[in-house]
């Protein structure tokens, strides 16, 4: 298990981050967003869809759970497990998603989720720092995430 632990001053910083992890997607990846309310969870996730070349601008899944976005490679799931107990995970079709090798899963929340999903992930900690400054804690278990890591190790020298 590998770390990148990356400081953003800013939600334009926070926003090319993103950017910069969108550009390093094939399709197959999973991504696990974690922190407190208005860390920028779902910041992250709008500007990784928008830059995969979804026009439809995501919005937080809070209240759906499960959001579903199409580009002409491959599909994006938006999930936030915000208000899931772990049992009522079953009632989401992880499985059907899981099965779909080229899709991108993008889970906000995943603490009741997280036994379901292989350890091949990418685990993104957002943590409040003061006014919008945040420190952004990436761990990459597996080799697809390592991958990821490896080329914001470039990002994070600019």
């Amino acid at each position: 298990m590998e770390t990148l632990k990356l400081f953003s001053q800013n939600i334009e910083q926070t926003q090319a981050l993103a950017r910069a992890i969108s550009s390093l997607l094939n399709g197959g990846e999973i991504l696990f967003f974690e922190g407190p309310i208005g860390a920028g969870k779902t910041v992250m996730v709008k500007e990784i869809v928008k830059s995969l070349g979804v026009k439809k601008t995501p919005v937080s899944a809070s209240f759906s759970l499960l959001k579903k976005y199409q580009n002409k490679d491959f599909t994006m799931y938006h999930a936030d497990l915000f208000r899931l107990e772990e049992g009522e995970m079953f009632n989401l079709g992880f499985e059907e998603m899981l099965e779909d090798e080229t899709a991108i899963l993008l889970v906000e929340w995943p603490g009741p989720a997280k036994q379901f999903f292989p350890q091949n992930r990418l685990e993104i900690t957002v943590s409040l720092l003061e006014g919008d400054r945040r420190e952004i804690t990436l761990k990459a278990l597996g080799k697809t995430a390592q991958k990821i890591l490896g080329g914001l190790k470039k990002y994070a020298k600019k």
